[in-house]
């Protein structure tokens, strides 16, 4: 697979196709996209080649005489790097290798969005994830790739000692993705072992998600100091990160950063993050953090919600957070016509610290109905229990009588269910 981290020496040329239909994510916006991801990479965008046809051809994609036209403009403009919008077949990757030469690499978006993941990828739990979708890419590209050792080297035939070889590789390659699938079945294991464990302070947990580059970790560093890297930068941060934040109202919650989500992504990515996706598949609330000054705001909204549906995420409670206020792009209008259509949606500033106790206000209200307000009566014996009402919720009043230790607190619901033998006024 290509390496982006020796991206630097890359003079790239992106290719796109217009198909009859597209009235919401143009080609040229997705473009547009593609180079902020080829730039992300290290590479230097030279050209850009747009094709509009009904259809993509079987064989190359844009066709013989286009991929002919693709070949010049490479030796013209001097790239030695060619990346495809749209996912190209293994065929049709191949074909295109032929067609340009052995010093132009064939890339398409998939393959870019690995490369760039195992780039950020900084834990272990996420290395594995990456390198499994990297393989599962890889499989039936194998093929490809042998072909391509055989026009190099002229030592590898069609049958013979390379098909044998590359059976080998084919099996090797098999057996480190279900080893791979062990080890993440394992990560799932112990995340679910974690969660249980915050399950017994009953804290709702926020999942803050987005597309990428919307501004999450600049969130989640604002609201909680938590250090996570911000810049300026598609998928920036991929690894998961979880704090406690205590809300305006006391309520004690765990807000998580993930990966940010993006228009076309990989089915691959989709299927070995599942274990830190199950994360936002289980979040009691979802703050989705949308860069509001970007000119295609609504299309990444419409493009978090195809990913929350297939992680089964979809029709969680949900804060919508529209963000980079501070910007001027966002004072057209494009605010309030937001506001107008979406439900729960605060506009903010992640950067400058602008209506986050709003936001936070909003987010308390959308939890409010898991807590109730009690008094308990608690034997002064039981410290572990009295201690658990400290830590799961928010202690008003406290005073001792014979033996007993009266508590007037707000606590998550499912805990005062836990406590009703201790609960001497009803909820409020």
């Amino acid at each position: 697979m290509y390496d982006t981290r020796a991206a630097l020496e890359e003079r790239a040329l992106l290719v796109g196709v217009e198909r009859p239909g597209h009235d919401q994510w143009t080609v040229r916006e997705s473009l547009a996209e593609l180079k902020e991801l080829a730039t992300t990479a290290g590479a230097a965008v030279v050209d850009v080649l747009l094709q509009k046809r009904d259809a993509p051809a079987a064989p190359t994609f844009i066709g013989t005489g286009k991929a002919a036209e693709l070949a010049h403009q490479c030796r013209a403009t001097g790239a030695n790097l060619v990346i495809f919008d749209d996912d190209l077949s293994p065929a049709q990757g191949r074909n295109l290798g032929e067609i340009l030469g052995e010093q132009v690499k064939v890339l398409d978006r998939t393959e870019l969005i690995l490369d760039i993941f195992a780039q950020r990828a900084r834990t272990r739990e996420g290395k594995i994830q990456v390198e499994l979708a990297q393989l599962q890419y890889m499989l039936p590209r194998l093929t490809g790739l042998w072909t391509h050792l055989s026009r190099q080297h002229g030592a590898i035939g069609t049958r013979g000692p390379g098909e044998t070889q590359l059976e080998v590789d084919r099996r090797r390659v098999q057996e480190k993705i279900r080893r791979l699938e062990r080890q993440l079945a394992e990560v799932r294991k112990n995340r679910r072992i974690e969660r249980s464990g915050r399950q017994r302070l009953h804290w709702p947990v926020v999942s803050i998600i987005g597309y990428t580059n919307s501004g999450k970790s600049t969130l989640l560093n604002t609201l909680t100091g938590a250090g996570v890297l911000a810049e300026d930068k598609l998928f920036a941060t991929l690894d998961p990160t979880t704090r406690k934040l205590r809300l305006p109202n006391n309520q004690n919650i765990l807000l998580s950063d993930t990966v940010g989500f993006l228009r076309k992504l990989p089915h691959h990515l989709v299927e070995a993050f599942a274990a830190t996706l199950e994360e936002v598949a289980e979040a009691d609330l979802l703050l989705h953090v949308v860069d509001a000054s970007h000119p295609c705001a609504a299309d990444q909204i419409k493009a978090v919600e195809v990913v929350l549906h297939e992680i089964k995420a979809w029709g969680r409670p949900t804060v919508i957070a529209l963000n980079k206020i501070d910007r001027p792009e966002t004072q057209d209008g494009r605010l309030e016509k937001f506001q107008r259509e979406l439900d729960h949606a605060v506009p903010i500033s992640a950067k400058h610290g602008t209506n986050l106790r709003e936001l936070l206000d909003e987010v308390a209200n959308r939890l409010a109905d898991r807590r109730v307000r009690v008094t308990l009566s608690i034997p002064a014996d039981r410290a572990k229990t009295i201690a658990l009402v400290y830590q799961s919720g928010y202690v008003t009043g406290r005073r001792h009588t014979d033996r007993k230790v009266v508590l007037e607190a707000q606590i998550p619901k499912v805990l005062a269910g836990e406590l009703s033998p201790y609960v001497v006024e009803g909820n409020e």
